[in-house]
């Protein structure tokens, strides 16, 4: 599965393919599906800013964005398509 989006640096259309793509039966025997990306939990917050804008800083606000910008278009390909949309991160998963 591969969802479209704008990239926000180059502003040229991209594809996002999310981690994974799942569907299952509820206990209720209703099949679901889900979209899952897995992303460390720095990626999934803003950059503090910083006295210096270094290499590795600019970096990390090019990922921010690019990554708001793929999730911001899988959330709204889930809902047109009635699919749930989970970003996990070590928290989620119980890795330290």
């Amino acid at each position: 599965m591969s969802v479209p989006y704008k990239n926000p640096i180059t502003g040229k259309q991209s594809m996002y393919i999310p981690d994974f793509f799942v569907v299952y039966e509820n206990k209720h025997g209703k099949k679901l599906a889900e979209v899952v990306e897995i992303k460390p939990k720095k990626q999934t917050e803003p950059p503090k800013p910083r006295s210096k804008t270094t290499k590795s800083y600019i970096n990390e606000v090019y990922t921010y964005a690019t990554n708001q910008a793929k999730w911001a278009a899988a959330e709204e390909f889930c809902k047109d398509h009635m699919i749930e949309f989970k970003i996990i991160t070590e928290e989620e998963l119980g890795i330290k």
